[in-house]
């Protein structure tokens, strides 16, 4: 059973690669969000035990000492086009440490609904458009994260203010929704379009725990939104990455090398994604600092609790004139 009433705001941290450090995950489910890690971050199989030992050790901890820990959610490459056996040893770490909540993209992902639904984990499914989305609900996921135009990474195009209605005319499961939010206002508009959660990866980029190189950390807070590139030129597929960053490797972001096929960027040498060139979403513009997870949490419950109403609109009008 996933103790959802562990959660103090409904926010996960985004599943980011490189970004989504063990320091990251574990303090945002201390402080009351899901912490989430792509399974590639640990690196090695042998690090993928390692983290959700200490993960779960940590929920030990502070359970003991009469906090509480949000579940953790682990995000699986469902593409068949992957190594099986890696695939295979990771889906049976996870099943070892029975991980609450698994994120799965790119492909089928009824291998891992099948196995987390036999210890009681749900499974929640990354897309883009309302056919993946229809696929995926076919698979039997347990819920969807929709990701919406102005999220950082591997992004949609739909604009969240038709993409979740729609969605939620065929899905009755449990919603995320990402793209462009990073303060209370977006959390309380989010829910009152049908989201159950919010994700956030560029807020939790610029924290004290996140693994993103501190330079990067800069950057994003002296960026703005149109200092955001959505290219597919850099990762092979359409993402979110910041010019400022982009001209940082030596490239011209008005004439950058085209991809020679899906996942297939043609970048000079030493030019990396994510590494080198790195990702943030529209919510740039409105990041001014790198504080403590806690800290971030902190203001975000605050912020979510004075959030305008949708039943206010009239009182605000009035005052307005």
């Amino acid at each position: 059973m996933i103790k959802w009433n562990s959660l103090r705001i409904p926010v996960m941290a985004a599943p980011m690669f490189i970004v989504s450090s063990l320091d990251l995950v574990i303090a945002s489910c201390r402080a009351g969000v899901i912490g989430s890690f792509p399974s590639a971050n640990p690196r090695r199989p042998e690090t993928l035990e390692t983290w959700l030992h200490a993960i779960r050790e940590a929920e030990n901890e502070t359970l003991d000492a009469g906090g509480e820990f949000a579940p953790f959610c682990v995000n699986m490459l469902a593409s068949a086009a992957l190594d099986k056996q890696a695939r295979n040893q990771a889906l049976a770490t996870v099943r070892k440490h029975q991980a609450p909540l698994i994120l799965t993209n790119m492909g089928d992902p009824r291998e891992v609904v099948d196995a987390a639904h036999e210890w009681g984990g749900e499974v929640f499914h990354d897309v883009t458009t309302i056919r993946h989305a229809e696929k995926a609900v076919e698979a039997g996921v347990d819920g969807l994260m929709l990701v919406c135009a102005g999220a950082g990474g591997h992004a949609g195009t739909l604009s969240p203010f038709s993409f979740l209605p729609k969605v939620r005319r065929f899905f009755d499961g449990r919603i995320m929704l990402a793209g462009g939010i990073a303060d209370g206002n977006g959390i309380a508009a989010a829910l009152a379009l049908g989201a159950d959660i919010v994700v956030m990866g560029t807020r939790f980029i610029a924290t004290a725990e996140s693994g993103a190189f501190d330079d990067q950390k800069d950057m994003l807070v002296t960026s703005e939104s149109e200092d955001v590139l959505f290219t597919d030129a850099i990762a092979g597929l359409p993402a979110s990455f910041l010019e400022p960053s982009i001209v940082r490797a030596g490239l011209d972001p008005r004439n950058l090398p085209q991809p020679t096929g899906k996942h297939r960027p043609n970048l000079p040498e030493g030019v990396k994604p994510w590494k080198t060139v790195w990702s943030a979403g529209h919510s740039t513009g409105l990041i001014d600092d790198v504080p403590p997870v806690q800290a971030v949490v902190d203001r975000l419950a605050d912020e979510l609790v004075a959030a305008r109403m949708p039943g206010e609109w009239r009182k605000t009008l009035v005052d307005n004139t």
